[in-house]
């Protein structure tokens, strides 16, 4: 254990000698931040945007760090809906990633305001012990997580070089701590070919829906030969537009998902000469565009998701651990460059299932709002343990697995 002496929190005196004492520091802090932090989290759910476009959140988000005494990073990210903001300068580089981007019709229907409020909780509770804990508490606002993964964005730009670990919490109906996810890609396709008269002159056409057809058929077949764990969904978004002309241009969407980022490197290999193959067989011309940022399977560092299992205990929480992986999340490419967590925190939401309309309705509940605050303290006292166990500090500072 480290023992430090400091002030935190609005001036009082925080001594901190044990865990117990950490503990303690960090709930009172988030009880101190609590009306801010589930402000916050109506607030995003009562007003959700999609990815990209999260802008009135991201400045919810930054009223509240700046109430809280962080600055903003004098180099910020390309992306509008992105940021960079940090509090004291230890050598501890405590990364919380805040995710608040809303889907289609059905808003918060994937919890993201519990997982914004959640981060930005923990951020809040750790500013009462980052100079004493020798921490440097970022906040990084990641935008379009459920569209084209901020986070790849950011990481690519260089803001996670300086991040010794990386968390945040996801809104769920239980809690689960150690699950991975799987890596996924998604193509826009576009098959073009040459219209004519579907009956005066068939043969003068070339048939971009046969290319699509062709191509369906050839990924139908292969899934036979695909990796244990392996999805490959396609849908067809444009085939045509009369019947009596041959269609000159065909579009489809293809998700490929993997159990690893080099699994999904070979599917994304057949299944791209499955789609050659019909264009070849057709005639046509084939243009494939990724939609978005290749996403990697998640890695949970396992002494920050154990320190966090413990954590949760002295909330009343019993989390489990379960490996297995649970859809796509970009912060798997975050855990692939440093030491993460992503559990799930859970609330009633009496059966729902994530990109339910039903779902959304339950983000803010007062179970949600008890998750949030218990996420927040999770995550926070789960750094705070790191930070204290000098065998584990060192490992973090070096950004290496366990």
């Amino acid at each position: 254990m480290t023992a430090g002496l400091g002030t935190g929190g609005r001036g009082s005196v925080v001594v901190l000698s044990s865990q117990g004492d950490v503990h303690a520091t960090l709930d009172s802090e988030v009880q101190r931040w609590k009306p801010d932090i589930l402000d916050l989290s109506h607030a995003i759910h009562a007003d959700p945007e999609l990815g990209g476009q999260e802008f009135r959140a991201v400045k919810r988000v930054q009223g509240v760090l700046r109430k809280a005494g962080f600055t903003f990073d004098e180099t910020q990210p390309e992306q509008p809906t992105a940021f960079s903001a940090r509090f004291g300068s230890g050598q501890l580089v405590v990364a919380l990633c805040v995710e608040y981007d809303a889907l289609p019709d059905i808003g918060h229907a994937c919890g993201h305001n519990v997982n914004a409020a959640s981060a930005v909780g923990a951020a809040l509770a750790l500013t009462a012990v980052a100079e004493q804990l020798d921490i440097t508490v970022k906040v990084l606002g990641t935008p379009a997580e459920e569209t084209t993964g901020g986070k790849v964005d950011l990481i690519e730009a260089g803001f996670f070089d300086d991040v010794s670990l990386a968390m945040m919490v996801h809104a769920g109906a239980a809690d689960v701590v150690g699950g991975s996810s799987l890596a996924m890609s998604m193509w826009d396709v576009l098959f073009e070919g040459r219209p004519a008269h579907a009956a005066a002159a068939p043969s003068e056409g070339v048939n971009a829906l046969d290319a699509l057809v062709i191509a369906q058929m050839a990924i139908a077949l292969a899934r036979q030969q695909l990796p244990p764990g392996s999805i490959v969904s396609l849908i067809v978004t444009e085939g045509g537009s009369a019947v009596n002309v041959i269609p000159e241009r065909a579009r489809a969407s293809v998700e490929m998902r993997a159990p690893s980022i080099d699994q999904l490197r070979l599917i994304q290999d057949k299944i791209r000469r499955c789609l050659e193959a019909g264009a070849h067989a057709s005639g046509c011309t084939l243009k494939m565009t990724p939609k978005g940022n290749d996403y990697a399977e998640l890695r949970q560092d396992p002494y920050l998701s154990k320190a966090y299992q413990e954590a949760m205990k002295a909330m009343g929480r019993d989390v489990a651990f379960n490996a297995d992986p649970v859809a796509s999340t970009d912060m798997g490419n975050v855990s692939q460059l440093v030491p993460s967590i992503h559990p799930v925190v859970g609330y009633d939401v009496r059966g729902a299932a994530h990109h339910t309309a039903e779902f959304a309705a339950f983000g803010a509940s007062a179970g949600a709002d008890q998750a949030v605050l218990d996420g927040s303290f999770g995550m926070a006292a789960a750094a705070c343990a790191a930070a204290m166990d000098a065998e584990q500090l060192k490992r973090l500072l070096q950004k290496a697995p366990v």
